[in-house]
């Protein structure tokens, strides 16, 4: 058995070791580049967030009339949607609540939904550079949450208080356990 040394690649993703620094970067660019080409997006005009303010999303602006649902069938977009969640799981955390938002429309995808998608896929080529960044520096918990509870105009329910409880608790519990383990935090609030 040989030994080929660090790894520098694996499954399309980019490995980047910087031992002076104490740094490992996973960056999917190569692949971002694949899905842009594939959606015909590479040169589409760049955007800074994941998912415009503006877009207002409803299951009532899926397709009603039969020409409609025939103009929607050929475009791409469960295969888009696939393509953006595999990104997700590797290396891009920060389209995931974006991506779920659209996922909802999976079965009935609207022109809305689709420029949406667009939006996504827009943001992307923007990023495709951006890596997942590891370092060896001290571990600090940190939580957010989308505060947006009317954002889904389909079902506004109050799971979103009992998912932010339990978050909650979760991060209450993490924090005495990072204590036990030496690793004091700093307890906090950040607001907007």
């Amino acid at each position: 058995m040989n030994d080929l040394g660090a790894t520098k690649q694996i499954l399309g993703i980019k490995i980047i070791r910087d031992k002076a620094n104490g740094t490992l970067k996973l960056s999917q660019s190569e692949y971002v580049k694949k899905v842009l080409n594939r959606f015909n997006m590479n040169e589409a005009k760049l955007v800074s967030t994941p998912l415009g303010s503006h877009f207002k999303l409803s299951k009532e602006q899926s397709p009603k009339t039969e020409e409609e649902r025939d103009c929607m069938s050929k475009v791409p977009y469960a295969s888009t949607i696939d393509s953006l969640m595999y990104a997700i799981v590797c290396t891009m955390p920060d389209i995931a609540h974006a991506v779920g938002v659209m996922s909802r429309f999976m079965s009935r995808p609207g022109k809305q939904h689709w420029e949406a998608v667009k939006w996504i896929l827009r943001y992307l080529k923007g990023s495709s550079d951006t890596c997942l960044c590891f370092t060896g520096a001290s571990l600090k918990l940190q939580g957010y949450v989308d505060a947006d509870f009317a954002s889904d105009i389909d079902s506004r329910k109050k799971a979103e208080y009992v998912a932010a409880t339990e978050a909650g608790n979760e991060m209450i519990w993490l924090h005495g356990f990072l204590d036990e383990l030496g690793k004091k935090q700093e307890m906090g609030i950040l607001t907007q």
